[in-house]
C-alpha cells in the first residue's frame, strides 16, 4: 500500500484517544481484525453520546448498523495507542454514512480505515426508518466532508 493512498489525519474532523489492551492482541501479536470494528463504534458512539444528539434510554429514534467494512493498512500492536478520527461522508434523509480513521500512537498516516452506516428507526417498532432528528443533524453536520 502507498503512503499516498492511505488516510491522514487531517482528512478527517473528529479525534478519540483509545488504548489498546492486552487481550486485544491474536496469537500473531497484532490488534485481532474484530477489535477494530469496536474502535469504530465506540469513536462513534461516545461522539454522538457527548454531543447529546442521541440518548440511549429516551430518543425516540435510534440508530442501527446496516453496513460495515474494514481496510487493513498497517499493524497496531498493544500496547499501542489508537486514536480513531471520525468524520461523516454522506449525510442522508434517515441515514449517515460514518467513516474512521485509525491511527497508530503519532502516525499522520492510518493504520486502518473503515466505515459503518447508521440507518436511523423509529425506537418502538425498530424497523420503521426516521427522518433524522434536527439535533443529530446539526451534531454530526461539522464532521461532514465533501465527496
Amino acid at each position: 500500500m502507498s503512503e499516498r493512498t492511505r488516510p491522514r489525519r487531517a482528512d478527517y474532523r473528529h479525534f478519540l484517544p483509545i488504548p489498546t489492551r492486552w487481550g486485544d492482541n491474536d496469537a500473531y501479536a497484532h490488534i485481532n481484525n474484530t477489535v477494530y470494528y469496536s474502535f469504530f463504534d465506540t469513536v462513534v458512539s461516545r461522539f454522538l453520546l457527548t454531543s447529546g444528539a442521541i440518548d440511549l434510554k429516551t430518543s425516540p429514534v435510534i440508530g442501527v448498523v446496516v453496513e460495515t467494512g474494514c481496510r487493513y493498512l498497517a499493524p497496531v500492536s498493544f500496547p499501542d495507542l489508537v486514536t480513531a478520527g471520525l468524520r461523516v461522508a454522506r449525510l442522508g434523509r434517515t441515514s449517515i454514512r460514518y467513516e474512521i480513521g485509525i491511527f497508530r500512537n503519532e502516525e499522520e498516516t492510518a493504520s486502518a480505515e473503515g466505515h459503518f452506516i447508521h440507518v436511523y428507526v423509529d425506537r418502538e417498532t425498530q424497523t420503521v426508518p426516521t427522518p433524522l432528528p434536527q439535533a443529530l443533524i446539526d451534531a454530526v453536520t461539522p464532521l461532514l466532508v465533501a465527496p
